[in-house]
């Protein structure tokens, strides 16, 4: 099961900033022909909407097939399509058979997996961030504070450099020798 999942793994690619599997790829997977599984798709396309399935353009092609270890002759009339992973779900419907339905499942685990992998970082980075921000603050907020005091340790200052300066006038009350 695990060499199935590290099999399912490496037919994943990132395409237009998306995890996807090739419609090639998907009908090994289902022991499909690869016509077979187009046809199902094209006969129920409201089931795929562009962010579940998309056609690869000429130059995503060329990039996929140059990621490829080995390269055979390309005999294909059409671009390929890629299915994110929402597309797969929605592929099971299409294709019911109990093996789509048990390749499906598996697919899933490897989304799931992947997203694993992914999300803790994501989440340190969150944190990162929420420390700067707190920090920040703080940083503001001592600023203030400081700014604040040294107003006043100033008004200090310069009310006892008054009373050095100048000795208080004194009024004589009472008798008076002098």
């Amino acid at each position: 099961m695990a060499k199935e999942l590290a099999q399912i793994q490496n037919m994943i690619h990132e395409t237009r900033g998306q995890k996807v599997m090739l419609d090639s790829d998907l009908a090994a997977l289902y022991g499909v022909e690869l016509r077979s599984l187009n046809q199902a798709v094209k006969r129920n396309i409201d089931r795929f909407p562009p962010d579940f399935m998309f056609q690869l353009t000429e130059e995503e092609w060329k990039n996929q097939r140059s990621q490829f270890v080995i390269f055979n002759k390309d005999t294909r009339k059409y671009k390929p399509y890629a299915f994110t992973e929402h597309g797969i779900l929605m592929l099971s419907s299409v294709l019911n058979s109990s093996k789509a339905i048990g390749i499906n499942i598996q697919i899933m685990r490897v989304f799931v997996k992947m997203r694993h992998y992914v999300i803790p970082q994501s989440k340190k980075n969150a944190q990162v961030t929420e420390l700067r921000k707190l920090l920040m603050l703080h940083i503001e907020s001592s600023d203030r504070k400081f700014s604040e005091h040294d107003k006043t340790i100033r008004q200090i200052v310069h009310a006892l450099n008054n009373l050095i300066e100048q000795p208080p006038k004194t009024k004589k009350i009472g008798f008076c020798t002098d």
